[in-house]
């Protein structure tokens, strides 16, 4: 293990069996200007080591119930334990650090959005798709309420979230600005786009919560909706429903508890638009 300091930022953790790869994550995390420290190990094992410290050089002013560091950058297959099972491991934390994978195994990026990774960059990694990462990590760690905030740069235009979905033995990318409506199906969920659905394994309330600052709205137990896209909002003997443009026209039932909420938000979206006009 060991350890690289600059300035104040965001404290993160590289993990790669490789010597290449380690030293080439290491250069890109540590040239970034969001980075202020940079911690590296061989192996999931010695990272869950350093996570667990009680070293006073690495816990530094952080708090009790705070991760060691913000995020970690981890390469998927690695020997003993994996990428993926680390990430499962981070998932039992009671404040776990934000996951990035970096790897060169694109298979792996559906089981990547499952196991709730903030981004998953294919090698050989750049610095501009690095920033993007740490870029989301800022943004992750000032909503979440952990550390002092930071000011966030502007979306970039094409910094929008993809769910990796498995269509024929191939795993395709679908931006989430394509999905119209999410459909709750058990533990799974089915995302509706122009050109069709897509199945994926996450439950309808962790799209909910991800993808709320995005402007997707519960509507029902079994509907989440882009409220930009709603055209009407009807109201029937039976109770409200809403159409969905951007496609064939699409009416969705709103359950009676998620009716108030709607209508604000609806009422809201016009306001802020003009007070940005």
């Amino acid at each position: 293990m060991s350890t690289r300091e600059n300035s104040d930022g965001l404290v993160v953790l590289a993990v790669d069996d490789e010597r290449a790869g380690l030293d080439e994550m290491k250069y890109l995390l540590g040239s970034n200007p969001r980075v202020g420290r940079v911690l590296t190990a061989f192996d999931a094992a010695e990272a869950l080591r350093l996570l667990r410290s009680d070293d006073p050089e690495l816990i530094g002013r952080r708090d009790d119930d705070e991760s060691i560091v913000d995020a970690v950058f981890a390469d998927v297959s690695m020997p003993g334990l994996s990428g993926m099972e680390l990430a499962r491991v981070l998932t039992a934390f009671r404040n776990p650090p934000a996951l990035v994978f970096i790897t060169g195994h694109e298979e792996n990026a559906l089981e990547a959005f499952e196991v709730g990774a903030l981004d998953y960059i294919m090698k050989p990694a750049n610095a501009d798709r690095v920033d993007r990462a740490l870029r989301g990590i800022e943004k992750n760690k000032q909503q979440s309420g952990r550390g002092a905030p930071k000011p966030l740069e502007a979306p970039a235009q094409d910094d929008d979230e993809v769910i990796p979905v498995e269509l024929a033995g191939t795993t395709r990318m679908i931006p989430r600005k394509e999905v119209r409506w999410v459909e709750a199906q058990g533990d799974y969920a089915r995302l509706h786009t122009t050109e069709g659905s897509h199945l994926v394994r996450i439950p309808l309330a962790q799209l909910e919560e991800r993808w709320g600052e995005a402007g997707f709205l519960r509507i029902h137990r079994s509907f989440l909706v882009s409220l930009s896209l709603v055209t009407e909002l009807r109201m029937s003997s039976s109770g409200y429903s809403v159409v969905l443009g951007g496609g064939p026209p699409k009416e969705l039932p709103v359950s009676r508890r998620h009716t108030r909420e709607l209508k604000d938000r609806l009422v809201k979206a016009p306001r802020d638009n003009w007070g940005q006009q």
